[in-house]
């Protein structure tokens, strides 16, 4: 099993920032965690909000700690609010569950990290999550229904 690398976080980072430019989205931050929920890489476009490395961070983190992309915490925050409250309170409020935290796989299907973008709607920074993993060469999994 390999990790995530330092060159790969890094393409992943450029490339989310370049697409959303490219689609003229808001200011975006992204941070890019190792499966360990170690933050690897982070950049934030100019005039992105000061608030926004945490929701990113937080995106990524709850990802990577209930394994499963953050689409499908936001699906299952709304069929049971009361379980999201207590994970909200058991990760000392760390957990975003908004679209736009990512899982990284390897080629062999294994979680070697996570990526959350914050700044434009959820969709969008999903959207720019996952083709900074394509560019890396890794397999994106934003969760949600299949």
């Amino acid at each position: 099993m390999s990790g995530l690398t330092l060159v790969q976080a890094s393409t992943i980072v450029d490339t989310a920032l370049k697409t959303g430019r490219e689609k003229n989205f808001q200011p975006l931050s992204v941070a890019v965690l190792d499966a360990g929920g170690h933050l690897v890489a982070f950049k934030r476009d100019d005039k992105s909000g000061i608030l926004r490395f945490d929701i990113a961070f937080g995106k990524a983190w709850g990802a990577l700690g209930m394994g499963f992309g953050s689409r499908t915490l936001f699906e299952r925050a709304e069929k049971t609010p009361m379980f999201f409250t207590t994970l909200a309170a058991a990760s000392g409020g760390r957990v975003v569950t908004n679209p736009g935290g990512v899982l990284i796989r390897n080629a062999d299907g294994d979680i070697v990290g996570a990526v959350g973008i914050s700044g434009d709607t959820s969709d969008n920074d999903e959207i720019c999550a996952i083709a900074g993993v394509r560019a890396a060469g890794l397999t994106a999994d934003p969760g949600g229904a299949k």
